[in-house]
């Protein structure tokens, strides 16, 4: 039997962890105040409101070698192997500590997702399907670790007030943004984030012009699954992001999913992002 387990940064809805199976292993968030575990003992809004009483974010941290160790000894007790799926290992120092303990403890098998949230989600769900249809540990990282480059994921941020905050980006560069309304494209590639397109305009109008410009007319994407990432956004701006989702591509499902405490304190709130997995190249 194989069991899969993930980063809570994987931001995968209480659903969609119970449909799969997946043991969910907490990362980290902090203040002044003391260490948090993600989606444990604190929520994207804690973080929202914390920033606007203070003008002060919250930091996030790796799960530790320790942390790892427990949970990996926990699931394969009963002789199970394990597959484990980590945040980026150009954004965290998970998948190393994890690794680490995946030799202490032995039958676990580590992947680096080379991303985050839901773009990490897709190789959360993609794992299990594979342990769901009998595949060895070995056969999973083996598949996963050649989808990881595959995986689109992007982000729209309302304003940069939180990666000016956090380190990310220069005072000018914010105060330009701002100014002029401009909206960044924060994309991963090569498991580290960059800046993409930079829109203008309202954040209803730039998320559908940015719905389109990832979706409309391509062929290159596989057609099984779309996240639609989230964070304190409300319904009239999610709605008709999915709705200009369908008109561009048929997904077979649509999966709406609120994004969690490390993404959010990064990124700020009215932040969303559509995930997908572009087709493998032929040889």
């Amino acid at each position: 039997m194989v069991k899969i387990s993930a980063d809570s940064t994987c931001d995968l809805s209480p659903e969609l962890v119970k449909r799969y199976h997946v043991v969910i292993n907490p990362l980290y968030i902090n203040n002044e105040q003391g260490s948090y575990r993600d989606g444990v003992d604190i929520t994207p809004e804690d973080i929202f409101v914390y920033f606007e009483q203070t003008g002060k974010l919250f930091t996030t941290s790796a799960a530790s070698v320790s942390d790892y160790t427990m949970l990996f000894e926990s699931l394969t007790a009963d002789g199970s192997e394990l597959v484990h799926i980590t945040i980026s290992a150009e954004m965290s120092s998970c998948y190393q500590n994890a690794c680490i303990a995946a030799q202490e403890v032995g039958n676990v098998y580590v992947v680096d997702s080379k991303n985050l949230s839901t773009g990490m989600g897709h190789i959360v769900i993609e794992a299990a399907i594979l342990a769901q249809k009998g595949a060895s540990g070995e056969e999973i990282k083996r598949e996963m670790d050649a989808l990881t480059p595959y995986v689109d994921a992007s982000f729209v941020l309302e304003k940069l007030n939180y990666l000016y905050k956090g380190g990310r980006c220069s005072a000018v560069a914010s105060l330009g943004a701002n100014l002029l309304k401009l909206k960044p494209c924060i994309e991963v590639k090569d498991g580290k984030m960059g800046v993409g397109k930079k829109y203008r305009g309202s954040l209803e109008k730039v998320l559908l012009e940015y719905v389109k410009d990832r979706l409309y007319g391509k062929e290159d994407i596989c057609a099984d699954r779309i996240f639609v990432t989230h964070c304190g956004c409300d319904r009239k701006i999610v709605d008709p992001v999915k709705k200009e989702v369908a008109s561009c591509m048929d997904f077979e499902e649509m999966l709406e999913t609120t994004a969690g405490c490390t993404v959010s304190s990064h990124c700020g709130p009215h932040t969303l992002g559509i995930l997908y997995i572009r087709k493998k190249e032929k040889d």
